[in-house]
């Protein structure tokens, strides 16, 4: 252990990271031209030297390397669950895309739902599905992909998509007694679980509603601009490729049903593969030996129009090549809407999937990683934090401090975890002080840690979030902007907090148990100390 570091130089460390990330994002591009225009938008390096200017701080404050690789190490331990279950949605997206199952939830996604309807039917479905799994990431893995493709079929933008998708999955991932962030965070603020869920309500509900009565506005908006004659076009596309038939959405069916039963996720999801992989070889006829390299490296196109495969010679067409630069295409050459039907599903289903889909986003998690762990073990996040709650002079800035603390901290240590669990350590006892009940303190972790983790790109639910969908968070096709559940469910827990709405207090006897359990914490803590 080394001494505590001072203010400044912990403001200098974060001043360093926003610096470099501003320049690897190509932002002082924008701002003072070309002379620092990077803008390929990879921040791993950009993370790598914040931990190593982080790590260079501590060290010149004593700290030894030793005990910081311990916290680095620490830090992408606690990820590695994340990072499991991200190669196994790999594994999973190739096969059910390969298998027909992503192409069949598309197919029939695009003869149910119309474009007016559709943001705010995919936000309610993506609601229910990670209500019942409690997880964000295998509601977009799964059914969140075919949901972009329905929406690109209706003529809706993929930000607009991906952000209705995001808002339904959190909202589950948020409520759900079956999500680890539920779990969490009533744990660190000493609440129950069921009394933390229920005091959610007040503010989740409201905050869905509005964000479900946007995506009813852009909806209806949206619909006058859609071409439904390429609905057509892209569901023979996709059945060129595969058998489509109801039986291909068992698998999906199935993982639900085994996470509902609150068995664990990886065997759940591993078991979504098998299936898919039997479906696929059984309706697609695809052979034992090509599955291996499926889930490997994921699912490639085979089947094309002999218009689309002329027109792929001719103008050397690629399924990775930009959407936009194959609308202009598409429009001076009046190509029909069968081709562009066929060339937006192969968009979204070409080399899609795999494990190898997931080590950029990997790396990405163990950059940002080693960029907290160093800045949680050389106690530079608590010394920023314990700068906040300095501002907290009433209920109402104790809760935005909180509220803030969190999002601050999603976006230093690119963990919903540490935004969880470092606020929760430290803040427990000031909402005790003003003798607020734990679940209040518990309601805003999750109103902003778990729920603004996936606006931040580097950010480990960000980097999956962005993976699954195929959208950045920001810029151009940024789907943070329609997110809406993400941004208004904080204001919303503010605003309760300075309106006193739902902000239960403890009763006397209640606080008495707080005030004692605290004290004989104390006693523990200084004898162990002794020891």
């Amino acid at each position: 252990m080394g001494r505590k570091i001072p203010m400044w130089q912990c403001l200098v460390t974060i001043l360093f990271t926003i610096c470099v990330l501003m320049y690897v994002l190509g932002i002082l591009g924008k701002i003072f031209g070309d002379a620092f225009a990077c803008g390929y938008g990879e921040v791993h390096i950009a993370l790598i030297a914040s931990a190593i200017f982080a790590a260079v701080v501590a060290v010149a404050n004593g700290y030894k390397w030793a005990y910081l690789e311990a916290g680095i190490i620490a830090s992408i331990n606690r990820s590695m669950q994340a990072m499991l279950i991200l190669i196994t949605v790999g594994s999973l997206i190739g096969s059910w895309i390969a298998s027909g199952v992503v192409p069949a939830m598309i197919y029939y996604g695009l003869m149910i739902l119309k474009p007016s309807i559709f943001l705010m039917a995919s936000c309610i479905l993506c609601c229910i599905v990670s209500l019942a799994t409690g997880s964000s990431w295998t509601t977009a893995g799964t059914i969140g992909i075919a949901l972009i493709g329905v929406g690109t079929g209706l003529g809706i933008s993929v930000p607009m998509t991906a952000g209705a998708i995001v808002s339904g999955a959190y909202f589950g991932d948020k409520m759900s007694p079956l999500s680890d962030t539920t779990n969490l965070a009533p744990a660190m603020a000493g609440a129950t679980l069921f009394d933390h869920i229920k005091h959610m309500i007040w503010t989740v509900t409201p905050s869905l509603v509005i964000a479900l009565v946007i995506y009813a506005i852009l909806g209806m908006r949206a619909s006058g601009d859609a071409n439904m004659s390429i609905v057509a076009d892209m569901q023979e596309a996709l059945k060129i490729n595969f058998v489509i038939n109801p039986a291909m959405l068992i698998p999906p069916v199935v993982v639900i049903i085994i996470v509902a039963l609150k068995l664990p996720a990886l065997p759940g999801l591993i078991g979504g593969i098998v299936l898919g992989c039997i479906i696929g070889s059984v309706f697609q006829g695809i052979s034992l030996a090509d599955w291996p390299s499926i889930l490997h490296y994921g699912y490639s196109v085979g089947n094309m129009s002999p218009e689309f495969a002329a027109l792929k010679e001719q103008f050397e067409l690629s399924f990775t090549m930009d959407q936009g630069e194959f609308a202009a295409l598409a429009a001076a050459e009046g190509f029909s809407d069968a081709v562009v039907g066929e060339f937006n599903v192969g968009a979204l289903i070409d080399e899609k999937g795999g494990m190898q889909s997931m080590m950029w986003t990997i790396n990405l998690i163990i950059c940002a990683m080693c960029y907290g762990g160093i800045m949680d073990s050389s106690g530079m996040l608590g010394t920023l934090a314990n700068q906040l709650l300095k501002l907290a002079k009433n209920t109402g800035m104790l809760v935005t401090v909180t509220i803030f603390s969190c999002i601050f901290m999603n976006i230093i240590a690119g963990d919903q975890y540490l935004a969880l669990v470092l606020p929760g350590r430290m803040f427990k006892e000031a909402y005790e002080d003003r003798r607020l009940a734990p679940k209040n303190l518990s309601r805003c972790l999750e109103d902003s840690g778990t729920i603004t983790s996936n606006l931040v790109p580097w950010n480990t639910c960000g980097a999956t979030m962005s993976t699954f969908l195929g959208a950045p968070q920001w810029g151009a096709g940024g789907y943070a902007p329609f997110a809406f559940l993400c941004w208004i469910n904080p204001i919303v827990s503010i605003f309760y907090g300075f309106t006193g709405i739902s902000m239960e207090k403890m009763t006397d006897e209640e606080y008495e148990r707080v005030m004692e359990q605290r004290a004989k914490d104390k006693e523990d803590a200084l004898k162990a100390l002794e020891a």
